[in-house]
């Protein structure tokens, strides 16, 4: 009768444990952050402040998830901090003024109309943005930076630069419940994280159950190969863009409702903040790589950080610096990631050759 022996279950080597700690790096940065601000930052812990660090939270969350698609894609997109900007100066000037048509008449409009106004701003600028990228063959970099520079001009010049102040509306045009999107409630839930999670499921529902978020990982992993099995590349790309835009708009919408006052100003280098938390949250910036949910707890990571260093008195140009280390470090450890899931690869496909 032939032996047989019962072979002990292996333990994981030491590249497989690296790998697991390197994919829940986000994870473990978050808990990290918390937990020194806990004990660092006076009132840190306190309902106050964890309901006003959300609301931080969710502005970028917004722009980090549009930015992971983009990103994802193979792309950047350098102008959403100032289609923040401009979404915001128009949502002031109609709450304000509504559209003058001469003769002494105006259009005014509700807070609905007002939001979906001011929401195709920001989905035509993004359009625009892929019309430059697929159409014109630009690069997204430069495409990005130059509609950057247009849509924060065009918001200096929609008020030569100053304020628009009191935004609280006019009950007889039903546009008085426009700060209710920066101050309300649903359920006891801020509006702004209600949106936030509406908008992180979507993102993460297109990501991965439908075929355009397995396009988007197609085109970014390697754009002709895409091509050539019948993908729309440049379709892909547009909605990109455009989801991207989208994400902006409503940051605008939320700032200028909190604030009750429009500055063409607002939303200066946010695209770095989303490019950050994108990047932290394990999105690849050579594209094909990415998920919703990394990216929203790397906007938390960003934002705890952010808020914590205030709380705790730090200089805000050492908060800059040490911002700039963290993507960094982010980087660093993602391309140390892929080495080491290379390295795992390689001895399993080993173990079955032999």
């Amino acid at each position: 009768m032939a032996d047989q022996s019962l072979s002990a279950p292996s333990s994981p080597s030491s590249p497989d444990v690296l790998l697991i700690l390197l994919k829940a790096r986000t994870f473990i940065a978050l808990i990290l952050v918390f937990a020194f601000f806990a004990f660092n930052a006076p009132n840190f812990l306190s309902t106050a402040n964890m309901v006003i660090m959300s609301k931080h939270v969710a502005l970028n969350a917004f722009l980090a998830i549009g930015m992971t698609f983009v990103i994802v894609s193979g792309g950047i997109d350098l102008s959403v901090g100032s289609i923040v900007g401009l979404c915001g100066m128009v949502a002031g000037y109609l709450v304000l003024n509504g559209i003058d048509i001469g003769l002494g008449w105006s259009i005014q409009f509700n807070t609905l109309e007002i939001c979906l106004l001011v929401i195709a701003v920001g989905v035509f600028i993004g359009a625009i943005n892929g019309f430059l990228i697929t159409k014109l063959n630009v690069a997204p970099f430069i495409a990005t930076l130059g509609t950057l520079y247009v849509a924060r001009g065009a918001a200096m010049l929609s008020s030569d630069g100053r304020t628009f102040p009191n935004l609280n509306g006019n009950p007889e045009y039903g546009s008085d419940t426009f700060r209710w999107i920066g101050a309300g409630e649903i359920l006891g839930v801020p509006v702004s994280i209600v949106m936030l999670i509406a908008v992180g499921l979507l993102a993460a529902y297109i990501a991965t159950r439908t075929p355009l978020g397995r396009h988007i990982y197609a085109v970014g992993g390697n754009e002709r190969a895409a091509g050539l099995s019948g993908i729309k590349v440049n379709r892909t790309k547009y909605f990109v863009y455009i989801f991207s835009g989208f994400c902006a708009a409503l940051v605008g919408l939320i700032i200028s409702s909190q604030l009750v006052a429009a500055h063409p100003a607002t939303g200066n280098t946010f695209e770095l903040n989303a490019i950050a938390a994108a990047v932290l949250g394990g999105t690849s910036m050579s594209g094909g790589r990415g998920r919703i949910g990394g990216t929203i707890i790397g906007a938390f990571v960003i934002g705890v950080l952010s808020d914590g260093l205030v709380m705790m008195g730090v200089s805000s140009f050492w908060q800059t610096v040490i911002k700039g280390l963290v993507i960094i470090a982010a980087v660093v450890i993602d391309q140390a990631q892929q080495k080491v899931q290379a390295r795992v690869a390689l001895q399993a496909q080993s173990a079955i050759d032999s």
